[in-house]
């Protein structure tokens, strides 16, 4: 009696087989579990956290908020008077008014010659080996502890080499014609005459002007103030 109790009682081959899969379901399970929770854990740590950041840095980043939009506001409101004081300007070009040439019109016939194209100045000699002389680069080897000083000067206050500037000619000839021949053979009608123009141009550059322009067309040179002191 006692061999056949313990022989229903002692598990088989299959029994031993289900309760492995039952305990690896179960550690499958449990580990699952676990790192749920411990990913649901860091989650609300991390919320935690950021929220005692963010509670801290309010103050901060409301003033600077502020800040911010009190400095656009200033800006857009200095454009806005900018804009209303200045004068009402052209967009679009205008539209050039041809002008039909009539039989009696006093004008010559044929085609402006060299001669009434002069420039208003006639370009004194220029010496070759000049600062600057036929568009050539200025180059100077050795400086004095003064002439640096004055080069450096140069740059900060006018952003350029001003040292250079002062020294090379205002007459001073760029080279050889660059041109292509068919714009320095191009010949312009008399009739109708060409229009007269008005130049705008930053004050101490006005030689190159005068010594480039036909007389017979420049009516006027607008100088403009570069708002530099000396």
């Amino acid at each position: 009696g006692q061999a056949q109790q313990s022989e229903l009682t002692q598990p088989g081959p299959r029994q031993f087989r289900r309760m492995r899969l039952l305990r690896r379901r179960h550690m499958t399970v449990r580990l699952v579990m676990v790192g749920s929770a411990f990913v649901f854990f860091l989650f609300i740590l991390q919320r935690d956290v950021s929220g005692r950041e963010q509670a801290t840095e309010k103050p901060w980043l409301r003033s600077l908020v502020s800040q911010k939009d009190h400095v656009l506001d200033l800006m857009l409101g200095a454009v806005h008077n900018l804009r209303d004081s200045m004068p009402k300007f052209q967009i679009r070009a205008p539209e050039p008014q041809q002008t039909l040439a009539s039989s009696n019109q006093s004008c010559l016939p044929g085609f402006y010659t060299p001669t009434e194209l002069k420039p208003f100045w006639e370009r004194p000699p220029q010496d070759p080996n000049g600062p600057g002389a036929d568009g050539k680069a200025f180059q100077k080897k050795e400086w004095t502890p003064q002439e640096t000083q004055e080069k450096e000067e140069g740059y900060k206050k006018h952003c350029f080499n001003a040292f250079a500037s002062d020294r090379i000619s205002l007459q001073r000839t760029l080279g050889p014609d660059t041109r292509p021949p068919e714009c320095v053979d191009q010949k312009f009608r008399r009739c109708p005459p060409l229009p007269a123009t008005s130049v705008i141009i930053v004050f101490h550059n006005e030689a190159c002007v005068l010594h480039t322009t036909p007389a017979i067309l420049l009516k006027e040179i607008i100088l403009v103030d570069d708002a530099s002191t000396d």
